[in-house]
């Protein structure tokens, strides 16, 4: 059976990197959040004094991009996929909610956007790849076999977000988690290189009253039709 490129995109929190994530799993493919690779750069910029207080200083951050190095260690008895930034395991640490108020502002970054697409492509390069994020079935792959975009309510989403923080111990309200949706969808979908969009081939997947074995049946069915077309 020939192996196929699948990418998912939609907005934070809306569930996509779960969902890629067993989907590779299921169907012995190949897994990459990119979202992590950039929420990777997020956590270098922090740690060197580049990002803070909202802001980033890109021309220091574009000048350090060849020192950036980003790999994922196959997931263990713990079922997750972990992010290496420079032979370290950050996984824990790009989850948090400093990252995520400063990674939409350094996905913007066009050289970023760049380098990290490079690397991407180069990943699917030998197809048999789930690869979730923003722009993958618009830009990265944009001749993928099948697309999906995740869709679902910023309150849903924030529900779900506050959980996933909580239950890490993180001290964060959910007023704080929502706002946090709200500004990441805006300069998701508003940013002028690759805005976050719903590919014109994409199949839409809205998951605000689907359950994890649901929304796993949709995408294993989807995958079905497209691989036995």
């Amino acid at each position: 059976m020939n192996k196929i490129v699948i990418a998912i995109d939609g907005y934070s929190s809306s569930g996509k990197s779960t969902m890629a994530r067993e989907l590779a799993r299921r169907i012995g493919y190949v897994y990459v959040d990119s979202g992590a690779m950039y929420r990777a750069v997020t956590l270098y910029a922090i740690e060197h004094g580049m990002a803070k207080d909202g802001k980033v200083d890109s021309n220091a951050l574009v000048a350090a991009l060849p020192e950036i190095k980003i790999s994922f260690e196959p997931a263990g008895a713990d079922g997750v996929q972990h992010t290496l930034l420079n032979g370290r395991d950050v996984e824990r640490e790009i989850r948090d909610m400093q990252v995520s108020s400063l990674v939409s502002p350094v996905a913007v970054i066009p050289e970023v956007r760049e380098h990290l697409v490079k690397l991407q492509q180069e990943a699917g390069k030998h197809k048999g790849i789930v690869m979730d994020g923003r722009d993958i079935g618009t830009t990265v792959f944009p001749d993928a076999e099948m697309k999906v975009f995740v869709d679902a309510s910023p309150e849903v989403r924030a529900e779900r977000r506050l959980k996933e923080l909580e239950a890490k111990g993180e001290n964060v309200n959910y007023e704080e988690v929502l706002a946090n949706i709200k500004e990441r969808d805006h300069i998701d979908s508003t940013r002028e290189v690759s805005p976050l969009r719903k590919a014109s081939d994409a199949h839409v997947l809205d998951n605000d009253h689907m359950n994890h074995k649901q929304q796993m049946q949709w995408l294993l069915d989807l995958y079905n039709v497209i691989i036995n077309e």
